[in-house]
């Protein structure tokens, strides 16, 4: 509520200083009677709250201090290429590879969810995490029974599209600067990859460090659910652990095609021309 109306406050007094300007060019140059000192309010640039907008950039944000774009100790663009210096990241440290796991369930304690949890946690404190989280997942409006499975979803299915649509440029299309890796729509695999870190071994440590131990996880969770089918007493249960191990299926079905794909693309070793 705060931040909202500070921001009207702020577009209402620019819509102001811009009728004022006007007036006084109109006064300047005698065009009393052919134009008008009324500012259209489409062609304001500074923009109302909306916090939708506003969460989104925050989760943004949070991506590029995650993968050291930015950092919470400094103002301003941190690293954009060049070599990494990590002792600018120390109220929130950056990830060492800079290779960060999306998963439709928290398989990994430092995927993209954890991370972004310690995120709000660092900047706005212990106290008010949960609260936090509710209000960001509520403002997203996802799909999930709790604040973090909601924005897992955002993550999963909305960050990269977001992202593509914030880097494009009218044209030529869409520069992300974190890339998204994904195995295909049963979300079997992804993760983001910061580009201004990219090294000729950064795909075969997704393949080796990431794909491999999701591969896994799967491999367990569906090993449960098995177990759970077979000796389950509820039929409530017994239908969620199907339910699971069918999903479970076609994901280790999708990464086991993606696996030569990536193993393809990884030995390589691609080296790329930011300036190309």
């Amino acid at each position: 509520t705060f931040w909202k109306q500070k921001c009207n406050e702020r577009f209402s007094k620019f819509v102001m200083l811009e009728r004022e300007l006007n007036e006084i060019f109109i006064d300047i140059y005698n065009l009393n009677d052919e134009l008008s000192s009324e500012v259209g309010l489409a062609d304001i640039t500074i923009q109302k709250a909306d916090a939708v907008r506003e969460v989104k950039s925050l989760i943004s944000y949070s991506v590029g201090c995650m993968f050291g774009r930015y950092s919470l100790e400094e103002d301003g663009l941190i690293n954009a290429g060049g070599r990494f210096d990590e002792s600018k990241y120390k109220m929130f440290p950056a990830d060492a590879d800079a290779i960060i796991p999306i998963t439709d369930e928290p398989y990994f304690d430092d995927d993209i969810v954890g991370r972004f949890e310690q995120f709000i946690n660092a900047v706005f404190g212990n106290k008010s995490l949960e609260v936090n989280l509710d209000y960001i997942a509520d403002t997203l409006a996802t799909k999930g029974s709790s604040s973090r499975e909601k924005i897992r979803y955002y993550f999963l299915n909305d960050f990269f599209k977001d992202h593509c649509n914030t880097y494009s440029i009218k044209g030529s299309g869409k520069r992300p600067i974190y890339w998204q890796f994904d195995s295909g729509k049963q979300n079997g695999f992804k993760c983001l990859m910061y580009l201004h870190r990219y090294t000729p071994d950064t795909v075969g440590i997704i393949r080796s460090n990431y794909l491999t131990k999701t591969q896994g996880m799967i491999e367990n969770a569906l090993k449960n659910a098995e177990f759970a089918i077979n000796n389950s007493s509820s039929a409530v249960d017994k239908a969620e652990a199907t339910k699971k191990r069918d999903k479970y299926i076609k994901q280790l079905a999708e990464i086991r095609t993606y696996y030569p794909a990536l193993s393809h693309i990884a030995l390589q070793r691609i080296d790329l021309n930011l300036d190309d």
